[in-house]
């Protein structure tokens, strides 16, 4: 890195650059200038348009950088046959707690019952997010994305859905830890949910090193967030000198282990 380059990350460290949403800017010792961006991946109306300061700093960059291009219409979900009825994937505990929540989501077990485990989890996700009034076209990733697209930008794919797929299928025993997760943090995950909404429109986190509740076990947490945080900063090192709006979950950016402190 040069003398200029050095002394300008080292200002940015000491005094870094306050915005209205949930972000900060990295310099990297490639010449890797980063505006990096705490998405949500599901908004609400209010979420929409994006500040203009963020379209300005998509207008400078030389690339939008996320971690999946959601701006088609494939789905990534492809059908892997029919699964054991959930009375043998589930104990008696977890298929209530199963029956109760997709009953306040009206969401019928005979529909959930074709599905990998892992993915009962995610559908159960979008649909309590839902409910909340967000919606997939107000998440910011996905209006970074348009934007992007009409001015005709690069994007970088940190991972790709469909290797975000392929994570979830390598989970043991189906996913099952991700769906009990999911049931045991029920209104934790739509506490924290609301929370990460109101960065967007009220005020962002002050501090990286935010204490935030816990949604996941110890070892689902080291292959969903840490894990994946090493190889995003492996892979965002590896960019040629430019600059970057890097959208990832807002998560990502605070707590442990947080990509921020990782790219440091």
């Amino acid at each position: 890195m040069s003398l200029f380059r050095r002394i300008r990350a080292s200002l940015r460290a000491f005094f870094p650059r306050r915005y209205t949403w949930p972000a900060l800017d990295i310099l990297l010792p490639g010449g890797q200038d980063l505006h990096l961006v705490g998405s949500i991946h599901m908004g609400t109306r209010d979420m929409s348009p994006l500040p203009d300061g963020l379209v300005k700093e998509l207008k400078k960059a030389d690339a939008l950088v996320v971690e999946a291009d959601i701006s088609g219409s494939e789905s990534p979900f492809t059908d892997s046959g029919m699964p054991p009825p959930l009375e043998e994937r589930l104990d008696a505990a977890q298929l209530a707690e199963l029956e109760r929540y997709a009953g306040e989501l009206d969401l019928p077990l005979s529909m959930l019952e074709t599905l990998p485990l892992w993915q009962i989890a995610m559908v159960l996700q979008a649909t309590q997010a839902q409910r909340l009034g967000l919606r997939g076209d107000y998440g910011i990733d996905y209006q970074l994305l348009h934007l992007a697209r009409a001015r005709q930008l690069p994007v970088i794919e940190l991972e790709g859905a469909q290797s975000q797929v392929a994570l979830l299928r390598r989970l043991p025993e189906e996913g099952k830890l991700l769906l009990d997760d999911t049931l045991t943090h029920w209104h934790t995950n739509a506490r924290l949910l609301q929370t990460m909404i109101g960065w967007w429109l009220n005020a962002p986190p002050s501090e990286e090193r935010l204490a935030l509740p816990s949604t996941f076990s110890e070892s689902l947490y080291d292959v969903l967030m840490n894990e994946r945080n090493q190889a995003w900063c492996t892979t965002l090192n590896a960019l040629p000198p430019g600059r970057y709006v890097v959208a990832v979950g807002a998560l990502h950016l605070y707590g442990e282990g947080n990509l921020p402190s990782l790219l440091r």
